[in-house]
């Protein structure tokens, strides 16, 4: 079968369905030589608010790369792969430090994998508004 474009802000139920199972992912993120960054992460899909959400801690690369990048944020991609399905979202990537913000984006990450995160008093989210998706079912 062979990948297929998806409206991120309308996916079908057989890709939203996919990004509600419980997957390790990857973000994909710009060093700023240019290079890309790719570690696991767990992430999370709300296609209502064209976003895809990575909680991190403020120190970590993926985060340094993104705020290198500039205000206006830095292309970012995440993946994920169960056998022969495969769905990434891509768009720019800012991080947000803002209470509400990080709560929101732990909130969904528990819905989703299962489990509270730990407490990081210097937790922020990787907010990824997405500008196109595609995947393989």
């Amino acid at each position: 079968m062979a990948a297929y474009p998806v409206d991120p802000r309308s996916p079908d139920a057989t890709y939203l369905g996919f990004w509600r199972e419980r997957h390790l992912c990857t973000l994909t993120t710009l060093r700023p030589d240019g290079t890309p960054h790719v570690v696991p992460v767990g992430v999370t899909y709300d296609p209502a608010a064209g976003l895809a959400r990575v909680i991190a801690s403020k120190s970590s690369a993926k985060v340094r790369n993104v705020l290198a990048a500039g205000p206006d944020g830095g292309l970012a991609a995440v993946c994920q792969v169960d056998g022969r399905r495969w769905a990434t979202l891509e768009g720019r990537a800012t991080v947000s430090t803002g209470p509400a913000r990080v709560a929101e984006a732990e909130r969904r990450y528990a819905e989703r994998y299962g489990r509270t995160p730990s407490s990081n008093p210097s937790r922020v989210v990787i907010e990824i508004k997405l500008a196109s998706a595609m995947g393989r079912g």
